[in-house]
């Protein structure tokens, strides 16, 4: 069995559907199992469309036509997806009348997009003469914790998983990003929840491989719209592309990984609209090449918080205290730095102005704080870098000729990634000086 994936972008138009169905049937030879995401922007739409109701504004029209319209151009009958769009319009009202919308109701909204679209894809193949049946997640045993929005897959579910599609007739079609919790709520699993949903029916049913397909060209060797000489990379182990997805760059999320990790599962990146191109295929092991490394990653829009005290106050004490009013806060340190004197603390994209403040202000407590936004971390990634003592001359070499100044830099005990902290403006330079000595 293969599992294949679809993101939303590459199902967002009928002509978009098409191009996958034919990927399915170029694959049913291979027993395909497939996850979709909710079609296009209708995630954005639905939650959209939760929000307006909570003030009074009933506004879904938007959602029937775009499904109906879809359903129409492929065939499929409208019967299969109007008793869902009825039920979501009846929350919507119900949203309406009690003014109330929780987390756990936001996730009842957004789960429509995936239901939807496992019911015009499964139908669309029955359309074309391929036996196909639309499964939701949760059905087939997909469970989790109770931290809606972002909750978490339990363990032990791989027997279930795999008895419920062993019981499926013709091509499982699983919505993605779905679940239940054990009170039988509708649960998402947050970011590349699809993709995760993907890798952990992989692992259940034993496949032999999982494609996520996406509109890129797999894995690059940096961002193409900043430069344009990026180059596909074939292979990358599952250290790496966790690394390059932890520092920004549009892989995957390291949890989608872990079910394959453990089960040797190689998950292939694919560009939906190169049939022929075998994109990034995510191996255990790394395989080495003679650059200096694979790929460039970077995040952008991240905050610098730096912390001074006195030399006899212990560090281990501060940076405790430290981690802890950032966690107050919803501050995430995603790098730390130490000396005898002062503490430097990489935050997370996008910090707001007054969680970024209100930290800042608890921090005050116990130690003089400087904050310093609109910066970047940019990361260099790969195995090559492992035990080669001259990689960090020649990328800071790099750095310096670009006219880059490098900040708060680290190099993980791994000694697969060097990071280190500029200033937003200086992201392109950095990221094209480095590309040029790949």
């Amino acid at each position: 069995m293969i599992v294949l994936k679809f993101g939303g972008r590459t199902i967002g138009t009928a002509e978009g559907v098409s191009r996958c169905l034919d990927l399915i049937a170029k694959r049913a030879g291979e027993s395909p199992l497939v996850v979709v995401s909710a079609h296009g922007n209708t995630t954005d739409m639905l939650v959209d469309a939760a929000s307006r109701a909570l003030k009074g504004e009933i506004k879904s029209g938007a959602i029937r036509r775009y499904h109906e319209e879809l359903a129409d151009d492929l065939s499929v009958p409208r019967t299969a997806i109007d008793p869902l769009l009825t039920r979501l319009e009846t929350l919507l009202h119900g949203i309406n009348l009690v003014k109330e919308l929780t987390v756990r109701t936001m996730d009842n909204v957004m789960s429509f997009g995936e239901r939807l679209s496992s019911r015009i894809i499964a139908g669309a193949l029955n359309a074309r003469g391929m036996k196909a049946s639309a499964i939701n997640s949760y059905d087939a045993g997909m469970l989790t914790d109770s931290a809606f929005g972002n909750a978490k897959p339990l363990p032990g579910m791989e027997k279930a998983i795999a008895a419920a599609i062993g019981s499926v007739e013709g091509i499982p079609v699983v919505t993605g990003f779905l679940g239940k919790n054990d009170q039988g709520e509708i649960t998402t699993l947050g970011r590349s929840g699809s993709d995760y949903t993907a890798t952990i029916f992989a692992a259940a049913v034993k496949a032999k491989e999982v494609v996520i397909y996406k509109a890129v060209d797999g894995v690059m060797t940096a961002d193409p719209g900043i430069e344009p000489g990026a180059r596909n990379i074939p292979k990358l182990s599952f250290d790496e592309a966790s690394e390059l997805a932890y520092f920004g760059a549009e892989v995957l999320h390291p949890a989608t990984l872990i079910p394959a990790i453990r089960h040797g599962i190689p998950v292939r990146v694919a560009n939906v609209m190169r049939h022929d191109d075998p994109g990034t295929v995510i191996v255990a092991e790394p395989v080495l090449t003679k650059s200096l490394a694979k790929s460039i990653a970077y995040k952008e829009d991240v905050t610098l918080i730096h912390l001074e005290s006195e030399r006899f106050h212990s560090v281990p004490e501060i940076l405790n205290s430290a981690l802890a009013v950032l966690k107050d806060h919803g501050v995430i340190a995603h790098m730390i730095m130490t000396s005898e004197a002062g503490i430097s603390l990489i935050t997370q994209s996008g910090l707001s102005e007054r969680a970024r403040n209100s930290a800042c202000e608890g921090l005050k407590g116990f130690a003089s704080v400087r904050c310093e936004d609109k910066m970047a971390v940019v990361c260099v990634v790969g195995d090559e870098l492992r035990g080669n003592p001259k990689s960090i001359g020649r990328i800071f070499t790099a750095l310096a000729d670009a006219g880059v100044c490098s900040r708060a830099i680290t190099k993980s005990a791994s000694e697969i990634n060097v990071a280190f902290l500029v200033k937003d403006s200086e992201i392109a330079n950095a990221v094209k000086s480095l590309h040029s000595i790949l």
